[in-house]
């Protein structure tokens, strides 16, 4: 066979293994098995600094666009590798297409990828979508892996095989005539297998996050408890898990003396707190919805931390999600009994997309440090990092004093002459962990301020809702400016050294257009 035959022979073989490849991992994913189509963006995200993260994201339409072209990509490259390999293939195997050893090609085409999957993709194998514990979905994620390069290697051997030779009686020949019709008949298969993988596809998009993720809730619908259908949503995933409880435990480890590990019905049965706790997004804009309020029950963490007895040098908690992904807080912070282990969510167990079965709870620190599905608790020291501060968010995580004006919108427009009544202006303000005591307003651009009524005081771990009434007595463009007091006496400002990394500070300010 020449040169150039065996070189697209192999890549139309590469191509379709390839395409069977994909497939598999499409179904697997289906089944809830972590595979490279989604967790290599994991491991490589974490390099990528925060600026060129945003700068990037911007471009291509928002994180879920980003997601989608990384999965896209990543598939794409998939399908173009296999290819490749295919036609390297071929230029080896052109001169005896039958004999080619099988330990070859399974050392070149499966154990050669395995060992590079599991060395660079070691920190994310763990990944799960249906709840399997950590050390279980590392196995659960490798063997699947190890299956879909099983599965490319035996397609790539036998498509090349069966385009590169005839059989005539017990003997196999070298098919020298043009490969046409052998090519259409294995094209057509690979198209069949490629419809298939796009059907999973589809169904992958149904149940994927793009519908949900960066959900905000602000404007004239806010309410003092969010409910769970509006509560707002971030999400590194593409398809968030759905854990199954009775797959799913929670391990306590690390540094202390006495390791333990927890099922559903255990953490049930202890004695639960209830409280009353808002969670705000490091990336929440002055004027943005990525902030919501909830009742939350669930146990102390602390409860199982002193079962758990920390050993000297622990200094911080790493909590893990089932999805990988993983966060720190500082132990002091861990032990106060505020910091839950939430099941339920107003009144009702946790939704799926909020953490189902269990997530952390946090009060004073900002979302990313409330880790949803979560699967492991492990004691550190004061070193180790989580996701989003590997990525270089931070190093402050404590939620700033905000405030934002609800209604009117911005840019809105008034008539005097047809005004019969003031007109109410709404929003909400958050302390963190500090509560609020005032909330002020300015009319001018803040060259005078009057007190706004706090009519929803949500506690310490919560918003507050705020409301004014205003009168203008004049046409003009007119300014308005809400900053707040929290429960400590530190008014909100402009934090001018605060990288937004850690958070904006500053005032949300709209602009008001009235007529005559």
């Amino acid at each position: 066979m020449s040169r150039t035959k065996a070189i697209f022979t192999g890549l139309l073989a590469g191509l379709v293994g390839g395409i069977v490849m994909t497939a598999g991992m499409l179904l697997l994913a289906a089944l809830g098995v972590a595979t490279p189509l989604v967790i290599i963006g994991d491991r490589l995200s974490v390099f990528i600094p925060p600026g060129p993260f945003l700068s990037l994201m911007g471009k291509v339409g928002g994180y879920n666009h980003l997601k989608q072209l990384g999965v896209g990509s990543t598939i794409a490259g998939q399908l173009l590798v296999a290819a490749i390999a295919g036609a390297i293939f071929g230029l080896f195997a052109r001169r005896n297409p039958t004999r080619v050893p099988a330990i070859w090609t399974i050392a070149t085409f499966v154990m050669l990828p395995i060992v590079a999957f599991a060395i660079a993709l070691w920190r994310v194998l763990g990944t799960s979508y249906v709840g399997l514990p950590i050390d279980a979905a590392r196995l659960v994620t490798l063997v699947g892996f190890v299956l879909c390069v099983f599965l490319f290697e035996r397609i790539l051997v036998a498509s090349f095989q069966f385009l590169a030779t005839r059989k005539i009686g017990k003997h196999r020949y070298e098919f020298s005539p043009a490969i046409g019709r052998r090519a259409f008949v294995l094209s057509a298969i690979g198209v069949a297998v490629a419809g298939g993988g796009f059907a999973l596809a589809r169904r992958l998009y149904r149940v994927a996050t793009f519908s949900y993720d960066g959900t905000q809730y602000k404007g004239r619908i806010v309410q003092p408890i969010t409910p769970n259908e509006l509560f707002y949503c971030v999400t590194k995933n593409v398809v968030d898990p759905k854990v199954n409880a009775d797959l799913w435990h929670l391990e306590l480890n690390g540094l202390v003396q006495n390791s333990a590990t927890w099922r559903i019905q255990d953490l049930l049965g202890l004695p639960a707190h209830e409280q009353q706790t808002t969670l705000m997004c490091i990336s929440n804009g002055l004027d943005a919805g990525l902030i919501s309020n909830a009742i939350w029950k669930g146990i102390p963490l602390r409860d199982l931390l002193e079962r758990a007895v920390p050993l000297p040098n622990a200094a911080r908690v790493r909590f893990h999600g089932v999805d990988n992904y993983t966060d720190t807080i500082p132990l002091e912070k861990a032990m106060e009994p505020t910091t839950l282990l939430a099941y339920n969510m107003n009144g009702v167990r946790l939704p799926h997309r909020h953490g189902y079965p269990v997530r952390v709870i946090v009060p004073g620190y900002f979302g990313e440090k409330h880790v949803k599905w979560l699967t492991r608790i492990e004691l550190t020291d004061a070193k180790v990092k989580g996701f989003y501060e590997t990525q270089g968010w931070g190093p402050d995580f404590i939620t700033p004093t905000r405030s934002r004006i609800d209604a009117p919108d911005h840019e809105s427009r008034f008539s005097i002459s047809e005004l019969q009544q003031p007109i109410e202006v709404k929003g909400m303000a958050y302390g963190g962990d500090r509560g609020i005591t005032r909330v002020e307003l300015s009319f001018d651009d803040g060259k005078s301020w009057r007190d706004a009524e706090i009519y929803y005081a949500g506690g310490d771990l919560a918003w507050s809702l705020w409301k004014a009434e205003w009168t203008p007595d004049a046409a003009a463009d007119h300014v308005f400016v809400v900053r707040a007091t929290d429960g400590e006496g530190d008014v909100q400002e402009w934090e001018e050294d605060r990288s937004f990394f850690s958070g904006v500070t500053g005032f949300h300010k709209i602009v008001v257009h009235v007529t005559t």
